[in-house]
């Protein structure tokens, strides 16, 4: 009979029994692995046995190890590939799954499988109930054929504050905002799993939120932390590392450059570092008015040393850019700009990606949308298909509404849609991830 599991990681419980059953038997079995061959394997109701030429009790116990470690690897295989919601269901069905599933190593393998899943991208949209003058979240599946017909809402964290804000998310949490008023300068800052529907109070920053503050949110190997950048037109910018618990102040971008006006409210996170939008007055044109000079501004998680990345020569020579924004796309760095001729009472959304990290000449376009009807573009996500979904003002319907690159109009919810944060579904939790819990 196999032992009760108890709450050890299941790598270290096969460790363990292995080496209480074959210390003697080990070694001799490492001396003969070569010489011997195995017959047949059977497999049969859950078990498996190896048919050896040299069939001793010590190597059965041998054996035996590795078919628990077989068994075990073969669970952990497949409920990895499960959703969060019927892992979380199969936690009853034992004591050895509910160990497994709670287990971190496991968590981290689901993880990583999610992140490859397509069905594990979501998306959580907050959205504003205007009789009722409060925020509600809804939880959406990222597919361009559903295009969010199976939008379900979800209970947010302290619902008994009307106004909710989610900004940017990694590994299956989210960084939210929670307020009882809607301009607070003194806001809650969350840590939020919406997947199982676990959060918890971040500290408070040390200044107050200012009218153009982004957020960044992403892992830091290196030190192996969870790390939050808060950016703002200030003397200086914060950084808070979730095992620290308390927000450090950082100096800003050496060569006095300013965060850019954007539509978003978050930091592209990739290769370890956040990116966003900057600007500097041009000092050639200082005596005619001034003109601004945008420039792609990084940040190491884990240097916390400030860069720059070349921008498309095509946004440098724009004339009458009405704003910037940069996202991460299929894993590639992505900028895109919006102009707006009065004219032609026409925005013209241009998105170029970064095929290369780092090299300038790798910029390309990607696609250019040229829309009367619409205003207030930005691209959120790119689907398997090749799709690009976007959020805009929708002038004939008078609402915020989504739509792909192809494809026409899809109004998910209501309108009055504030925003939408993707994100992959984890079973990550987090109070696993801080110190201060």
């Amino acid at each position: 009979m196999r032992k009760k599991m108890n709450n050890y990681s299941i790598a270290n419980k096969i460790k363990e029994k292995y080496l209480m059953r074959n210390r003697k038997a080990a070694p001799k079995f490492n001396r003969h692995r070569q010489q011997r061959k195995k017959k047949s394997v059977q497999i049969c109701k859950g078990k498996s046995a190896f048919e050896l030429s040299n069939n001793n009790a010590d190597q059965m116990d041998v054996h035996q190890a590795r078919t628990v470690h077989f068994e075990e690897g073969i669970i952990m295989n497949i409920l990895s590939r499960l959703s969060v919601r019927s892992l979380h269901q199969y936690k009853y069905v034992s004591k050895l799954w509910n160990t497994l599933i709670s287990d971190p190593y496991f968590k981290m393998k689901h993880l990583k499988h999610a992140k490859n899943d397509q069905n594990s991208q979501k998306s959580l949209i907050t959205h504003m109930c205007m009789n009722e003058n409060r925020f509600s979240s809804y939880c959406c599946p990222l597919s361009s054929v559903q295009m969010g017909e199976d939008a379900q809402k979800v209970d947010r964290p302290l619902s008994s504050k009307p106004f909710f804000r989610a900004l940017c998310g990694c590994d299956g949490l989210v960084v939210v905002l929670v307020s009882g008023i809607m301009v607070d300068k003194h806001p809650i800052h969350l840590l939020w799993n919406p997947s199982i529907r676990e959060s918890i109070v971040l500290p408070a920053p040390q200044s107050e939120i200012c009218d153009h503050t982004l957020y960044g949110f992403g892992y830091d190997s290196t030190s192996g932390d969870y790390k939050i950048l808060r950016i703002c037109d200030q003397e200086y910018n914060e950084i808070l590392a979730l095992k620290g618990g308390s927000w450090r102040k950082i100096d800003k971008h050496p060569h006095t450059v300013s965060n850019a006006v954007t539509r978003t409210s978050c930091l592209a996170f990739l290769h370890e570092t956040f990116h966003w939008i900057g600007s500097s007055m041009d000092p050639r044109s200082h005596w005619t008015g001034g003109s601004k000079i945008y420039s792609l501004v990084s940040f190491s998680i884990s240097k916390e040393v400030y860069g720059e990345i070349p921008l498309p020569e095509e946004i440098l020579s724009f004339v009458g850019i009405f704003y910037l924004g940069v996202l991460v796309l299929d894993g590639m760095l992505s900028v895109y700009s919006v102009t707006f001729s009065p004219d032609l009472n026409l925005e013209t959304l241009k998105l170029w990606v970064l095929k290369d990290y780092g090299v300038k000449e790798s910029w390309s376009a990607l696609f250019t949308i040229d829309d009367s009807s619409v205003y207030r573009v930005i691209p959120k996500y790119r689907f398997a298909d090749g799709e690009l979904l976007f959020s805009c003002f929708h002038i004939p319907s008078g609402g915020n509404q989504f739509r792909t690159s192809s494809r026409p109009f899809v109004s998910w919810l209501q309108p009055s849609i504030q925003d939408m944060v993707v994100f992959t579904e984890s079973l990550i939790s987090p109070k696993s991830i801080v110190s201060y819990v």
